[in-house]
């Protein structure tokens, strides 16, 4: 049997697939950071609202309502901005897959609930694509790549 087509075919699918690693990586760096940035820039928005909602909704454990929602606040939109960019990739990735596990913990008891079923699988599916980002980097189309090019 002549398995140098096939051979071939797999080169060419392996190289498209690698020439996709890096717009792949970029699109869900700005997917998952606007879904954080954008909510902690709802947070700053009304910050006396997002502290009542520390105080009655959110149950952050070991946190008074007011350092839970800067500390929430400061995570969403401090390493939302640099994913985005690519800069420190793995630093803001498992920063904001820090932000997102503790959101889950503090409205475990919304989610637990059918109704909050959907919410958990969209933290679900947010966390899997930072943990993604913190296992892979940035890939070449990040300011990592480019700052760091140089170097090798």
């Amino acid at each position: 049997m002549n398995t140098k087509p096939i051979s071939r075919w797999m080169d060419g699918l392996t190289k498209a697939a690698d020439w996709l690693q890096s717009p792949f990586a970029l699109v869900t760096r700005v997917y998952v950071s606007w879904v954080f940035l954008y909510s902690g820039w709802l947070k700053l928005r009304d910050w006396e609202q997002t502290v009542a909602l520390f105080e009655i909704e959110y149950r952050v454990p070991l946190l008074s309502p007011f350092w839970a929602a800067l500390a929430g606040t400061a995570g969403e939109v401090l390493f939302s901005i640099p994913l985005i960019l690519g800069l420190g990739g793995r630093i803001p990735a498992l920063g904001l897959y820090a932000v997102n596990f503790l959101a889950v913990v503090s409205y475990w008891h919304e989610f637990s609930q059918d109704s909050g079923i959907a919410g958990l699988r969209q933290h679900h599916l947010w966390g899997f694509m930072l943990a993604m980002l913190f296992v892979y980097g940035s890939g070449r189309w990040s300011l990592d790549y480019l700052l760091n090019r140089n170097k090798n």
